[in-house]
């Protein structure tokens, strides 16, 4: 190990829904070998908008995992939800995100905020690049979350609907998945959805 890593300090214990680092702790993404943690902000936070111009492919906004970098190629193209949102400082931190696919994964598989049954169609739930690997979602499972602040109708929770994704499928389509049953689909990018900011910090051992 480097003298720059012996210099860092360790990643603390952290347990799904803790408040953490200006917002809350909702798991793990492996990226070139490195894992990550995914910090997912307050409800309060939530912006709604279209991901950007229909029928332009932009560059350097299909990572599944690197939402940041996502974010900023989407503003650098004129994006205005990337750009309020990579805009955003709460609690200090101003390096808040549009989630990647995987990461807005995490954030459906453990907080949950409904009863409602998973979709559990076609590659939903499908994530190789979460620790542990996500797995397809079945009708239970994942189940609502247990953490009372993310439940259906509590001061955290994700809304019943669609949210973006910072992964761009297409120069007319981008990622998407509903927070009412787990449905992992695409959208036109003119398309006025929600975001729920992530930030994410390398995990040190």
């Amino acid at each position: 190990m480097s003298a720059t890593a012996n210099a860092l300090p360790h990643t603390p214990l952290l347990i799904i829904g803790q408040a953490y680092g200006g917002g809350f702790f909702s798991g793990i993404t492996v990226e070139n070998g490195q894992r990550y943690i995914n910090i997912t902000a307050g409800a309060a936070h939530e912006l709604e908008g279209a991901w950007g111009a229909r029928g332009v492919l932009i560059e350097g906004a299909s990572s599944f995992t690197d939402s940041r970098s996502n974010t900023e190629s989407m503003a650098a193209a004129g994006s205005d939800l990337a750009q309020k949102v990579l805009g955003l400082e709460i609690e200090g931190f101003t390096d808040w995100a549009i989630p990647a696919r995987d990461v807005q994964e995490l954030q459906y598989r453990h907080l949950k905020p409904t009863i409602a049954e998973n979709y559990a169609w076609n590659r939903d739930g499908d994530n190789p690049n979460s620790f542990p690997i996500g797995l397809l979602y079945t009708e239970e499972l994942p189940a609502q979350t247990a953490i009372e602040a993310f439940q259906e109708g509590n001061a955290e929770a994700f809304k019943d609907t669609w949210y973006w994704s910072s992964s761009q499928r297409s120069a007319y389509l981008a990622f998407t998945m509903s927070f009412d049953g787990g449905s992992q689909k695409h959208s036109g990018k003119g398309n006025e959805l929600r975001v729920r900011p992530v930030r994410r910090e390398l995990l040190i051992d």
